[in-house]
């Protein structure tokens, strides 16, 4: 059962009379009145992290694909809470101190502060995080509007292909490998836009499942769909040199999911100001399409513009 099925069926008519919960379809919970916002993500060894041989890096990217969630909604997260089960292997008193350390450095990076969690005995290993953050507004999912732009900041694929080496599926040399696999484990959230994004974005999500299937979800209730040219899709130096030299498709790799990148829409007399903060934040943001009627099909087109068929458009839940 796909997730959206699995919230749709079972969970959703129970926040029907809490409309803070967004009817389960926005990362976020977001109280207008207290100016409260939550998200809460769950990750396990094996599916959202391959293993646990490097505690101080996994953590890493646990936070801060945690706090991206409020980051692309236009809001700094202050709070968080953390909760993990594992054994006395995964939480030896070596990785204990690693884990804490790489929290400190993350707290003095973004401004967060531990404020609780818990701890369970099992040998399967998972964390949970809830942040928190306040904000008299935020940008919702599901808000774009037809003949929007669509953009998204930073440059995607990079952990994607870091997640491949460390799986042992590709082979590079020292210095590329150490540059994807720390953009994997370290990806560049955007939290420079944090204060900016709610003077532009109609709809944004952050990218965690593939750009494609996070671009689904932000449209899933609206008669829209989305027109994306994959040659303006931005790609790191690094990644291009790959691609050229092991001949490697692009879109096999801009749409795989963990890039924590923003994805969001804008009204096309944004384009002015979106530059200009782009330019006083030093965020690369990258107009790569636009949003259409659902009178016409889903499509990414490459430079013929001709339409791409893809068998794999990102992660899903599956249950």
């Amino acid at each position: 059962m796909h997730e959206f099925d699995l919230i749709k069926n079972y969970f959703q008519k129970l926040s029907r009379k809490t409309p803070s919960a967004l009817n389960l379809n926005d990362d976020v919970f977001f109280d207008k009145k207290k100016k409260l916002v939550v998200s809460v993500d769950t990750y396990t060894e094996g599916n959202h992290f391959i293993n646990f041989k490097k505690p101080e890096l996994v953590i890493k990217k646990i936070i801060r694909s945690s706090i991206s969630d409020l980051i692309c909604k236009g809001v700094k997260p202050k709070y968080y809470f953390i909760s993990g089960s594992g054994n006395k292997k995964s939480f030896s008193k070596s990785n204990l101190s690693k884990i804490s350390k790489s929290l400190h450095q993350e707290q003095n990076k973004y401004k967060i502060y531990l404020s609780g969690g818990d701890t369970v005995f099992s040998d399967k290993l998972s964390f949970t995080i809830t942040s928190i953050g306040f904000a008299n507004n935020i940008v919702y999912r599901n808000k774009a509007k037809i003949n929007d732009d669509i953009y998204v900041t930073g440059n995607l694929g990079d952990s994607y292909l870091g997640l491949l080496l460390l799986e042992n599926k590709l082979k590079l040399n020292n210095h590329l490998k150490k540059y994807f696999i720390n953009q994997y484990f370290m990806p560049n959230i955007q939290s420079k836009l944090v204060d900016q994004i709610k003077k532009f974005a109609n709809s944004s999500i952050d990218i965690s499942d593939g750009l494609l299937a996070d671009l689904d979800k932000m449209i899933n209730n609206q008669k829209l769909s989305y027109k994306i040219f994959l040659k303006d899709i931005p790609i790191s130096s690094n990644l291009k040199k790959v691609l050229n030299l092991k001949k490697l498709s692009k879109i096999n790799y801009v749409s795989n999911g963990d890039d924590y990148q923003v994805l969001f829409t804008a009204s096309k007399n944004k384009r002015r100001i979106i530059k200009k903060i782009a330019s006083n934040c030093r965020v690369k943001l990258t107009k790569i399409g636009y949003i259409q009627s659902n009178v016409k099909k889903l499509s990414i087109v490459d430079e013929k513009n001709v339409q791409i068929s893809l068998k794999n458009k990102g992660y899903f839940h599956m249950f």
